[in-house]
């Protein structure tokens, strides 16, 4: 495992001297646009593992993509050989569809100390609520990223994260009703501490989420990347392609159904993403929003 095999995956061909909140946005911007949140090794046949070196060949190696276990590890483990103060924290992801927070910590993310200051680096949550840039961690002030704006809010050592996003234009009017569009303007995305985690603290996780006929995992099969101007999304035989601010306070959401024989091929030229097993693609309704 190397940093130069890495970069190459991502594209990233900037400075790696300084340790810097440019250079880190930098090059986690690289990471979203090359490297897509995806779980698709549950609906082809394939385990996810959690051990570091599987999470490398696979992503980096396989071109593949991961969930947020497999991207941050990844993130945190580049971040960390740069010599940035990076570690990891857990977080319980909002269910619109239950208005609650999950009761088991699912999310793995990346804190950063630069120069006395906090970011929290996420590359491993996908559509419409990835992040662009890191966040610092202030309780209540508005952080605007082209995705839309996100805040954190902090009561009783708990930090909140909900973003608001924009107005949404449809063209195809079969999809303005569709259960994958967020309808709320303003939605939780997930809560945490800072009790700093291992990648140990996700090992039962990992597996309920692939096997568990109640995970959102197991109900879809995702493929989510981040472009220079939105993001596209593959959920089931879904394809959704999202243009932010294509005019004032307005995003296009662009969505077209695909026959079986299109995943693939689509796979391919939306995600540069080859599979090695057949995918069962797979959109039991709810519980998911882009």
């Amino acid at each position: 495992m190397n940093l130069e095999e890495y970069f190459a995956r991502t594209g990233y061909k900037g400075s790696l001297e300084k340790q810097d909140l440019e250079t880190l946005t930098d090059i986690f911007q690289h990471h979203i646009r090359a490297v897509p949140f995806e779980n698709l090794s549950i609906h082809c046949g394939e385990k996810i593992t959690l051990e570091l070196e599987h999470v490398y060949n696979k992503i980096v190696r396989r071109k593949r993509g991961g969930w947020c276990m497999e991207n941050n590890q990844l993130l945190g483990w580049v971040l960390k050989c740069l010599g940035y103060d990076a570690s990891f924290l857990g977080a319980y992801v909002f269910n619109p569809h239950q208005n609650a927070y999950a009761s088991l910590m699912t999310h793995l993310l990346v804190k950063v100390v630069i120069d006395g200051k906090t970011y929290i680096v996420d590359g491993g949550f996908g559509v419409s609520y990835q992040m662009w840039q890191p966040m610092e961690l202030v309780s209540g002030k508005d952080q605007p990223q082209a995705p839309g704006v996100f805040r954190f809010t902090e009561k009783n050592a708990i930090w909140y994260l909900e973003k608001m996003r924009r107005k949404q234009y449809i063209p195809n009017q079969n999809f303005s009703n569709s259960d994958l569009l967020e309808k709320k303007e303003c939605r939780k995305v997930y809560m945490f501490s800072l009790e700093p985690r291992t990648v140990e603290d996700f090992r039962f996780q990992c597996t309920y989420l692939q096997t568990s006929p109640d995970s959102l995992f197991t109900k879809k099969s995702i493929c989510t990347l981040q472009t220079t101007d939105g993001f596209r999304a593959l959920i089931g035989w879904t394809l959704t392609e999202t243009t932010y601010n294509y005019k004032e306070n307005m995003d296009l959401v662009e969505f077209v159904t695909l026959e079986d024989e299109e995943v693939e091929k689509t796979l391919k030229e939306k995600f540069s993403i080859t599979l090695d097993r057949k995918l069962v693609p797979i959109n039991i309704k709810g519980f998911y929003t882009i």
